[in-house]
């Protein structure tokens, strides 16, 4: 299996610390408002790459965490004019909602920064002990130059840097580049008691407290976004390596970023989508292809266009497997596809080892699509074969969350969620389609003809049966 480690630039192959065991830590949310497309891009990525670990059977440990406690909820909560955790308990409430909305797993644990400040002051106590860190007035830093491999994972010439993100500029600073590990207690912001006076945590040393907490000083994976590269994760090395003395994570893995109309996302353009208002309009699994279509190391653009080609997509390959799931509950000989299956999960397989290529295992299963309904419309699928595959799909379903659930449930959410957002109601489409078979019964093929035009506007599509039946789908 090989993995790409930002660190060295390059794939590796993944080998555990401990055999049979994976630690493995992701950068969970700031709650201050609620998650958005970039989240749950992020999110899915680690949730996906546990579940893949899991399904080759290895013991998998995944901390995701959250901050509760930061610059940005301060500042939100004051102009509110309620308390931190008031503001907090809000967004960690529908941050769970939205995760589990998109069909995520539990992380084994979910720790706050907010409960783990005794493991944050231990850390900050040995910084300041080595002469790593420094205390001044209250406040205490981390002395980035006393680090020899600072800049090692963002690749960054130490000379050349300038105080990034989150890096405040203070006189009382040795140094601009150094950062803050501890905060002295200012008005209206929660504090805590530590050994330099009343204050708070500062962002970068929360996650490496919350990471050796659980994992150890040393873990297999560390996950997050590539916005996350430097500072965030150079100073968890640096804060984690100059405490332990330890390396930190064996593998450094970052997603790539998430576009709106190929502008990238940002609250100054105001093109942010929060997850809960797109799974009013998409189904889970196909904003879930969506995010998995391009390879996670990749951006991805979000369009209009695009993500109903993904519900769309998932739509054809539910329709195909509902023609599977018929033959697989018949007894039929026929084209015998077993073999043909086992390569689609020895594809499969080898895909996902390739640093997790989603969009190869997709690409596949839309030319699996083409396979099936050949040999269905040539009545020349075996049961047997047609069994296989379902098989197959459900162990797709454990790893991606899609194309392995119901048939019929899925084609009946993305019905009904597309007919939620049209000028027509599914009463309404069953009482027009009513009409139109009495029209053609009585031969009155203009009205019929109308019917279907005015529902075709609508975006709702009619087929017509031999039986004389009629079906519908939504465009």
């Amino acid at each position: 299996m090989k993995l790409y480690n930002t660190l060295n630039r390059q794939k590796e192959e993944f080998k555990p610390l401990v055999d049979g065991k994976v630690t493995f830590y992701s950068c969970g949310p700031t709650v201050y408002d609620y998650c958005h497309l970039g989240h749950a891009r992020s999110f899915s990525t680690f949730d996906l790459m546990v579940r893949y670990l899991r399904y080759k059977g290895l013991d998998v440990t995944y901390v995701r965490n959250i901050t509760d406690i930061d610059d940005k909820i301060i500042e939100r909560a004051n102009e509110q004019g309620i308390e931190c955790d008031e503001l907090t308990a809000e967004f960690i409430k529908a941050y769970q909602d939205d995760m589990r909305a998109l069909g995520l797993s539990e992380p084994n644990h979910e720790p706050r920064a907010t409960q783990t400040i005794a493991e944050i002051i231990s850390m900050i106590e040995k910084l300041v002990e080595n002469g790593t860190a420094y205390a001044v007035d209250g406040d205490v830093f981390y002395s980035v130059r006393k680090f020899e491999g600072y800049g090692k994972l963002s690749g960054k010439d130490i000379e050349d840097l300038e105080s990034g993100a989150r890096v405040d500029v203070m006189d009382v600073k040795q140094d601009p580049l150094d950062f803050a590990l501890w905060k002295s207690e200012k008005p209206g912001e929660p504090s805590w008691d530590s050994p330099w006076g009343k204050g708070r945590p500062g962002w970068h040393i929360e996650c490496s407290a919350m990471s050796s907490k659980y994992l150890g000083e040393t873990f297999d994976i560390h996950g997050g976004g590539r916005d996350l590269i430097f500072p965030h994760h150079e100073n968890e090395i640096a804060q984690s390596e100059g405490c332990n003395h330890k390396p930190f994570a064996k593998f450094w893995v970052h997603n790539g970023f998430v576009n709106i109309d190929s502008e990238k996302m940002s609250k100054s353009l105001n093109n942010f989508l929060k997850i809960r208002d797109i799974l009013k309009v998409y189904p889970t699994e196909a904003v879930r292809l969506f995010l998995f279509s391009a390879h996670y190391r990749s951006g991805i653009d979000y369009t209009e266009d695009n993500i109903q080609n993904a519900a769309l997509g998932l739509e054809r390959f539910y329709q195909t497997r509902e023609r599977v799931e018929e033959i697989a509950s018949q007894s039929t000989d026929g084209q015998d596809l077993t073999k043909q299956v086992q390569e689609w999960k020895t594809n499969f397989e080898a895909f996902m080892d390739d640093d997790f290529n989603t969009s190869k295992v997709i690409g596949q299963m839309f030319e699996a699509v083409k396979v099936l309904n050949k040999a269905i419309d040539e009545n020349n699928l075996s049961s047997d074969s047609a069994k296989a595959f379902l098989d197959f799909t459900k162990d797709l379903q454990v790893v991606l969350g899609f194309f392995g659930s119901d048939s019929k449930e899925y084609l009946t959410e993305f019905k009904s969620k597309k007919i939620g957002h049209m000028n027509v109601s599914e009463d309404e489409i069953k009482t027009l389609i009513d009409e139109r078979l009495q029209a053609r019964a009585n031969k009155d093929f203009a009205r019929a003809d109308q019917i279907r035009d005015d529902l075709a506007a609508k975006g709702v599509i009619l087929k017509d049966h031999p039986d004389k039946t009629t079906t519908w789908t939504v465009g």
